[in-house]
């Protein structure tokens, strides 16, 4: 207030200065002896220029500073994105009567909005002491003493008028800019203020009505069954399902509006899948290669790209969604059901197929109930007529559908968890607890037919992984068709604890215990523990072995991308693509350790302890493993031998199948795998029969007997080998005579193969040989 008034003192001053009498110094009586001091004053009209001109400049400074920046019109336009939100929950809280997962969604919404209206609050706050400190550096003008001492002279005032004019317009248009501003900031203060109060209040209800919810659950609600009479006219009933539904119509359209960004998000991503499967499958088609894709047992891809991406899209969405109003989530579950409904036709037995659409029924007229009918007799019998069905299929017609998934083991847990809360929700509705039993109910029906979207989304998981290798190598060349179940197995693993995960949080979700697991869960992993002088929590520790490992199934598995199997045994193998991979997976570990590291959260000073002890360890005993750690950077990046290629080292020869930062892994010719450290590799000569191609010069001792001229041999020998397949004929034969006689020739024959089928090709060669010689009535021995 203090500077607001010392800034209101200088407007006035200046304003004073343009309406006092310009005649006061000749009115006045002339006293030269009283002189003002200004007068005794050194001062110049340059240094009065200078100080109008730096007061100019801090008031166009000041001008500038106070308009709004980008920041701030952004902050303006999230106050009212927020109020567009609380507005729409506000309305929905209304007159509503929402279940115990409407309520938790509008909690969730809530702590949102008071997170965001309390930074609101904080950046406005900020801009209003800027605007404090932009006054402050005008009020500081009045220090100037050359500028003050012109503004009380009233002769020289006089000499700047344009100058003071010009000073005072500025004034003026940064005094009404900043009274502009600060209404603008004072008036959102208050609408975040008032917010806030709303918000409370409204959480207030909220969670006065899950502390009910919560109660009334583990309470009897509603007399027994046998003792309850529902005499509700048709009439009431029809207009408690219209109302019923234009509330949940409401709750869902404001919750859609609420996620629509991620949601769209979803679309994108999804949309970007589907255009990648259908590029793989369009390469396919047109270079004649789609029908082998019936090799691989595709059960969805083989029948459309839309209907498995929205599978995909629509499980993604449930567990994504999982403070979703109940109307939404089990619409959305009602459609993905639709959708593998659509990926079973014609795949499943008939039998299996009538089992799997009345379990669908009987979840649909499960969700009808729950949400529109009024809780009463009606309602009760007919849940506990949809438990007793439940039960009996639980028992005798859910074997139908195991045998037609690809998780099988999941389904015995799924089978039980199903029958259990069915037989709960039972006993529950009879001795009155209803929206317990309406809770285990819902449960029971989405952990079944959950478990049964997860296997469809894993196998067609696997299916693109599939798709994406076959691709791969059909463009380099390799139509040889791999061990695609072996594979399989390998890749679920992982993806096993994945869906382990999605199916448990919507169990917990529906069950509404999933937001108390978490907050325990939380807290125990946020906990501080202290040994010593290091502080950690467990989360970070399981953070960083989290990291660890996925960095390590990364570059175990980032090879697939790349159309490498690990039964890889062509020829054509491509060794610059090894080298890639290799670098690939070096790269991946390295940067999943120093995430690792960081994850961790241990100091810097701790981290240099630890290194410097580690280095003890190296100097004491870890040479070893370090050297041959090195040694494989080295060979990665030196590259003197590559995968496939067929080397010799020591005693031992064979061919290149894998190399890992320590060791490398060589297959030999009778079969054994040898593991040579990367260590020996560089420290011994390595003879690389591949460095430069993959050919081998071989030969054939022969010696040919009957009347013939080594002109003829020769020709014959060239012809014979011109014709197979397997002789390298870019490269000219070499025929050598080791000795002749009459009707007796000793000779080596030496041509070029490939290595990696030298002895299938000599054999060859040598029947190929033998046949046209003896067509000529000659005799050849090899």
């Amino acid at each position: 207030m203090i500077q607001k008034r010392n800034f209101i003192g200088l407007l006035a001053l200046l304003t004073v200065l343009f309406y006092a009498p310009l005649t006061y110094s000749q009115t006045a009586p002339p006293k030269t002896e009283n002189r003002p001091k200004l007068f005794d004053d050194t001062a110049t009209d340059s240094d009065y220029l200078i100080s109008i001109e730096k007061a100019g400049e801090v008031l166009e400074s000041a001008h500038n500073d106070t308009e709004f920046d980008g920041n701030s019109h952004h902050l303006f336009g999230d106050i009212k994105r927020t109020q567009s939100k609380l507005d729409l929950i506000l309305s929905s809280l209304k007159g509503a009567n929402p279940n115990v997962r409407n309520q938790q969604m509008y909690r969730i919404v809530l702590k949102e909005i008071e997170q965001e209206l309390d930074e609101q609050n904080t950046a406005i706050n900020l801009r209003n002491q800027t605007l404090e400190k932009i006054k402050d550096r005008v009020i500081d003008l009045r220090k100037d003493k050359t500028l003050m001492g012109l503004i009380k002279d009233t002769i020289r005032r006089k000499q700047f008028k344009s100058e003071l004019a010009n000073l005072k317009n500025r004034y003026l248009s940064t005094d009404s800019l900043m009274t502009k501003n600060q209404g603008i900031l004072n008036k959102n203060k208050r609408l975040t203020v008032e917010r806030k109060i709303a918000v409370s209040n409204a959480l207030i209800t909220v969670d006065s009505k899950l502390e009910q919810s919560g109660i009334s659950m583990l309470k009897k609600e509603y007399p027994v069954l046998w003792s309850t009479s529902d005499s509700t006219s048709k009439k009431i009933v029809g207009q408690n399902i219209k109302d019923k539904i234009i509330i949940e119509e409401n709750v869902a359209a404001y919750y859609l509006s609420y996620r629509i960004g991620g949601l769209i998000f979803l679309v994108l991503l999804m949309s970007l899948l589907g255009w990648y499967i259908a590029r793989n499958l369009k390469y396919l088609k047109n270079n004649g290669h789609a029908e082998n894709l019936s090799h691989f047992n595709f059960k969805y891809l083989n029948r459309g790209i839309v209907i498995p991406v929205a599978v995909v899209g629509l499980n993604v969405a449930v567990v994504s969604n999982i403070y979703a109003p109940a109307m939404f989530i089990e619409l959305i579950q009602l459609v993905l059901l639709g959708f593998i409904t659509l990926l079973f036709k014609n795949n499943w037995k008939k039998t299996s197929m009538q089992n799997w659409l009345f379990l669908l029924a009987l979840f649909f007229v499960l969700c009808f109930l729950d949400l529109f009918i009024a809780v009463g007799f009606i309602q009760r019998c007919a849940f506990i007529a949809i438990n007793i069905f439940a039960i009996r299929y639980g028992f005798v017609q859910i074997k139908t559908l195991k045998d037609q998934l690809y998780i099988k083991g999941f389904f015995k847990w799924a089978t039980i968890i199903f029958i259990g809360l069915n037989v709960l929700a039972l006993l529950n509705n009879i001795f009155g607890r209803v929206s317990l039993a309406n809770m285990l109910s819902i449960t029971a029906f989405i952990s079944l037919t959950q478990i049964v979207a997860l296997s469809v989304l894993l196998k067609i998981v696997l299916e693109i992984i599939l798709l994406q290798i076959y691709t791969t190598r059909v463009k380099r060349g390799i139509e040889k068709i791999f061990d695609f179940e072996t594979l399989s197995d390998t890749l679920k693993k992982p993806f096993i604890i994945l869906i382990s995960y999605m199916w448990l949080v919507v169990i917990a979700s529906n069950l509404n215990i999933w937001e108390s697991l978490r907050a325990g869960l939380t807290s125990l992993l946020t906990h501080p523990n202290t040994i010593g002088s290091i502080t950690f929590t467990l989360g970070n520790i399981v953070l960083f072995f989290i990291i660890i490992w996925v960095a390590h199934l990364l570059q175990n598995y980032v090879a697939y991308f790349f159309g490498e199997v690990d039964d890889e045994n062509e020829e054509n193998i491509n060794k610059r693509q090894h080298s890639k991979l290799l670098i690939t997976r070096l790269v991946v570990l390295i940067v999943g350790y120093l995430l690792a590291v960081a994850a961790s959260g241990m100091p810097l000073d701790k981290l240099s302890i630890l290194l410097g002890a580690l280095g003890v360890g190296v100097g004491l005993g870890l040479q070893s493993v370090v050297n041959n750690f090195v040694s494989g950077i080295i060979l990665i990046f030196d590259k003197p031998i590559q995968i496939g290629d067929v080397i010799n080292i020591s005693s031992e020869s064979g061919r290149v199948k894998s190399m890992g930062l320590r060791t490398t892994k060589i297959n030999s010719a009778n079969g054994a795998e040898i593991i040579i450290p990367n260590g020996n590799l560089l420290s011994q000569n390595i003879t690389n029969w591949t460095y430069t191609d993959n050919f081998k010069l071989v030969e054939i001792a022969a010696e040919v007997s009957g009347d013939i001229m080594p002109e003829e041999i020769n020709t014959l020998i060239l012809e014979s080998l011109e014709s197979m397949v397997l002789v390298n004929n870019s490269k000219a034969p070499q025929i050598y005579y080791t000795a002749i006689a009459e009707g007796t020739f000793k000779l080596q024959i030496k041509f070029w193969c490939s290595i990696y089928r030298t002895e299938e090709t000599v054999s060859i060669a040598r029947q190929v040989l033998f046949s046209n010689f003896k067509a000529k009535g000659l005799t050849l021995s090899t």
